[in-house]
């Protein structure tokens, strides 16, 4: 990646890195107080979270996590691109940088992560918010992702043509002028090559379509204890044009947390941190700032 890119001016954050046995794994870590730990999904990286760290930076210690073969991560080749790992690997980060009263930002496969390691250290965590996101076996995966996972040739789809992250830039929003030039090419610089693209594919292959895959497990156990975290407050934020992570993803999380406060965009998609910025910085603002008190589902207007 050219340091010198235009992309970066919209990534304006010092690099951070934990020493992981078998990697560097890369952070942001600006501000300071109560911290704000975000957690990306595929095929994104901590570029999702810049507009959430640059508003937040003043009053909080805004950390995002690139996980390892993602953003600007190592990327090994041979490495245990499965879910658990990178629940393990985000732990270890809580655990260096003892982290408490930890405010939980997840997207897409970084719910499962998150919560994973909220979980795993339940009392390090102070408030939830989930973005378009899971953290039980999947319900569905749509055909398109499923052409990514054929043997041989979706894997070698993704690597060699980027057939994830660059489709990704129009098929995961509702506000393609959101998405301009510099804002692409941040999302797709650092998955620049075959070799860059590891993680994009293994993601997509840890995707449990079958109970004997070992992914599925995880996911059903972490299903059978997410009802532990609803002492917490919990804010649920959704793109309704999600065709990935669809509303029946919502309407389960709500299932399990039924006191969790949610607010539903019409107009938003899957990358809905980036459609809908404006209206979730105010929101998110009010929640980490305020005890909510236990309240039914939330329209915006």
């Amino acid at each position: 990646m050219s340091e010198s890119a235009a992309w970066r001016k919209l990534y304006p954050f010092s690099s951070h890195y934990l020493a992981l046995p078998d990697a560097r794994y890369h952070y942001v870590d600006e501000g300071s107080g109560q911290p704000i730990l975000m957690v990306h999904g595929n095929p994104t990286w901590s570029f999702y979270w810049r507009n959430i760290v640059s508003q937040f930076r003043d009053q909080y210690r805004t950390i995002a996590v690139d996980h390892i073969g993602c953003g600007l991560s190592d990327k090994p080749q041979n490495y245990n691109y499965c879910l658990q790992q990178h629940i393990d690997n985000l732990v270890t980060l809580i655990d260096k940088l003892d982290l408490r009263d930890i405010n939980l930002l997840v997207h897409d496969w970084g719910g499962a992560i998150g919560l994973g390691a909220a979980l795993a250290r339940p009392d390090r965590f102070a408030r939830l918010v989930l973005f378009n996101t899971g953290a039980f076996p999947p319900p569905y995966c749509p055909l398109r992702i499923r052409a990514c996972r054929i043997p041989g040739l979706g894997p070698w789809m993704v690597r060699t043509f980027n057939a994830f992250a660059r489709p990704a830039l129009t098929m995961a929003t509702e506000k393609p002028e959101k998405f301009t030039p510099d804002v692409c090419a941040g999302y797709i610089a650092p998955y620049d090559n075959y070799h860059n693209r590891i993680a994009t594919a293994r993601f997509v292959q840890d995707i449990p379509l079958s109970t004997s895959h070992p992914t599925y497990g995880v996911l059903k156990q972490m299903e059978e204890r997410l009802p532990t975290l609803s002492h917490l407050p919990i804010q649920l934020i959704w793109g309704a044009k999600d065709w990935c992570f669809r509303m029946e993803c919502l309407e389960r999380f709500q299932t399990i947390w039924p006191t969790a406060r949610a607010t539903v965009y019409e107009d938003c998609g899957h990358y809905v941190v980036e459609d809908a910025s404006e209206r979730i910085e105010p929101l998110l603002r009010n929640f980490l700032q305020d005890e909510p008190e236990v309240a039914a589902a939330e329209m915006p207007r």
